[in-house]
């Protein structure tokens, strides 16, 4: 499992209400077999929508999507989840050990087999130092984990999946710049080998991308590499512009 195409899909949120909302609006595209595309634009936009269609969080109305030319609708759920993996900006952390939360992706992964995906996620050393190790409770009414943390169980579920399809959603936002570069290099891993679709609005999370696609307003506005469209001068070479400034006032303390 790894070509996907969307092909003209619409969705309308709220349809035939006050708040109707087009979310997308005829987008096609092929996403090719282990490529790591870059889906860019504002908040929004519609990138996370087509994160949603594919996972099947709900299901296309308009339009279709294929995954090596089957219609996603006639793949069944558990064959999508077992080739699919999302690690997104919010992550969930049920009540349990850490070793059963990573678990969760592979329930008959062996304790050997978590801790190689820990170690790779480079979860390993934080959760050494609880007091119980990968048996330390977390989760509601046990000990909390900040965002880098929990965003590193994420990942290490990702790797214990092994999935065909990697779509990361956000996945280093509102991070520090130690915990991203550990994040950065843990989603590297996973993503050896894989169709990997990366949703972002900040292009710094964006480098490994070989080709990148820009939505706005719900349409595929451009697409190629960061070169092409840096020379076009339209939604990314306005995005790094803007961004590019906002970095360099923070550098002058402005």
């Amino acid at each position: 499992m790894s070509g996907i195409e969307v092909k003209n899909v619409s969705v309308v949120y709220g349809a035939g209400t006050p708040f109707e909302k087009r979310a997308l609006d005829n987008v096609s595209i092929n996403f090719g077999e282990d490529r790591v595309v870059g889906l860019i634009g504002h908040t929004g936009s519609g990138k996370s929508t087509i994160a949603n269609l594919i996972t099947r969080m709900y299901d296309v109305v308009s339009g279709s999507i294929t995954i090596d030319g089957v219609d996603i609708k006639d793949i069944e759920m558990n064959s999508l989840r077992r080739n699919v993996a999302i690690v997104s900006q919010e992550v969930y952390i049920f009540r349990g050990t850490i070793l059963d939360n990573i678990r969760y992706a592979k329930p008959e992964a062996t304790r050997e087999e978590v801790v190689a995906a820990a170690k790779a996620a480079n979860a390993h050393d934080f959760i050494l130092r609880m007091p119980e190790g990968y048996d330390t409770m977390v989760g509601i009414g046990s000990r909390s984990l900040s965002g880098g943390e929990r965003q590193r169980v994420s990942i290490a579920r990702a790797l214990l999946l092994n999935p065909s399809l990697l779509i990361l959603d956000e996945a280093t936002a509102a991070m520090d710049t130690e915990t991203e570069r550990l994040i950065s290099e843990a989603i590297d891993r996973v993503s050896e080998g894989k169709t990997t679709i990366s949703i972002a609005h900040r292009l710094s999370t964006l480098k490994n991308c070989n080709y990148l696609m820009a939505i706005d307003n719900g349409e595929l506005a451009e697409m190629g590499t960061a070169e092409e469209l840096m020379e076009k001068k339209g939604i990314y070479y306005k995005l790094w512009t803007l961004q590019n400034e906002q970095l360099q006032k923070v550098m002058e303390g402005r």
